[in-house]
Parts: C-alpha cells; sequence; structure tokens
C-alpha cells in the first residue's frame, strides 16, 4: 500500500470513529432527557393526585363547618371557587396559582372554624383536618420531587453541547410548579385545635 492509500483510510477511519462517537453521545443524551421527561411527568402526576385528593377533602370540610357557620357564604363560595381552580389547572403555572388561592381560602375557613367550640370538638371535622395536613404533606413532597425532577431535566437540555440539539429533538424546559404568591404558603392554614 502506498502511503496515500494509508493516510486515506486513516483518515476515514478517525471520521468514521468520531461519527460513532458522536452517535453515541446523542443516543445516550435523548435517551437520557427521555428518562428524565418521563420522570418529571410522573412528579407532576403525583401532584395532580394530590391535589385532587385535597379538593374531595374540601366539600366534606366546607360542609362539617357549614353546619356551625351557615351565615358565613362568602368564606365558602371562595373555598369552592379555589377548589374549581385547582381542579381545572393543567399546567404548572395554572396550578401554582391556583395554589395560592387554596392556600389562603383554607386559612379563611379554618380562621372561622376557630370561633366555633362544638365544631372543634366534632370527631369528623377533626378526622378530615387530619387528612388535610396528611395531603398537604403530600403535595410539599410531590412538589419537591417534581421541581427537583424539573430543575434536573432543564439543566440536561441547557448545557453545552445539548442545548444545539435538545430543543430540535422535542425537548423544551418545564415550569417549575412555584407559587405566584409565596406570602400565600408561607405560613401552611392552621389546622390543629
Amino acid at each position: 500500500m502506498q502511503p496515500a492509500t494509508i493516510g486515506i483510510l486513516v483518515a476515514v477511519g478517525i471520521i468514521v470513529l468520531l461519527a460513532i462517537i458522536a452517535g453515541i453521545y446523542l443516543w445516550a443524551t435523548y435517551n437520557s432527557l427521555v428518562t428524565l421527561k418521563v420522570r418529571v411527568d410522573e412528579a407532576w402526576s403525583d401532584i395532580t393526585v394530590q391535589l385532587k385528593r385535597r379538593a374531595d377533602l374540601i366539600p366534606n370540610i366546607i360542609e362539617a363547618v357549614k353546619g356551625y357557620a351557615a351565615h358565613e357564604s362568602k368564606v365558602f363560595q371562595n373555598v369552592t371557587q379555589a377548589r374549581a381552580e385547582t381542579l381545572g389547572a393543567q399546567t404548572p403555572a395554572e396550578a401554582s396559582a391556583a395554589e395560592g388561592h387554596m392556600q389562603t381560602a383554607l386559612k379563611s375557613i379554618f380562621a372561622v372554624s376557630e370561633a366555633y367550640p362544638q365544631l372543634q370538638a366534632s370527631q369528623n371535622f377533626l378526622q378530615l383536618q387530619s387528612e388535610l395536613v396528611d395531603t398537604e404533606d403530600k403535595i410539599q413532597a410531590a412538589r419537591r420531587f417534581f421541581n427537583g425532577g424539573v430543575r434536573e431535566f432543564n439543566t440536561k437540555t441547557r448545557v453545552f453541547p445539548n442545548t444545539v440539539f435538545a430543543k430540535r429533538l422535542g425537548f423544551t424546559e418545564r415550569d417549575f410548579f412555584e407559587v405566584a404568591e409565596p406570602s400565600a404558603i408561607a405560613e401552611p392554614p392552621r389546622v390543629q385545635f
């Protein structure tokens, strides 16, 4: 073989090797982005399950409080509206806005309930409060898991060279589940009597 032919074969070999390395990198990156996307979708599903669980508790809490404080119709309307907004939320941004309204509404209903000692002693109301506290804890845990997954996914799509092809492959940044009004959740609703 002539030296020119050997040089061409070496050059072709190097190009093929680089193409294989680039292909393996793209394949691995694509699979990791898909994995992260599925993890974020799963975490969002967990959040919606917990938000639905809390929304299912709300009518029972309203009925329990209504029996003692029927004249507080504005409070009940606000809670019902916040519940509907939570159930209608489809995106993290919509859920974030709804979450702020829900927390404010829950604070108001528990403020009303404080004025009724008989209600505070009701086993049904105490059980509902316990379930609500448990659900709030689960929402916070699901929210942390979701936001961690979103952080990982967004970081992976932003780093170079992934940023060059991630959007072309359909991977767009995801929104965090943040509350629009942080003061609404700065202090959780008081549900201890």
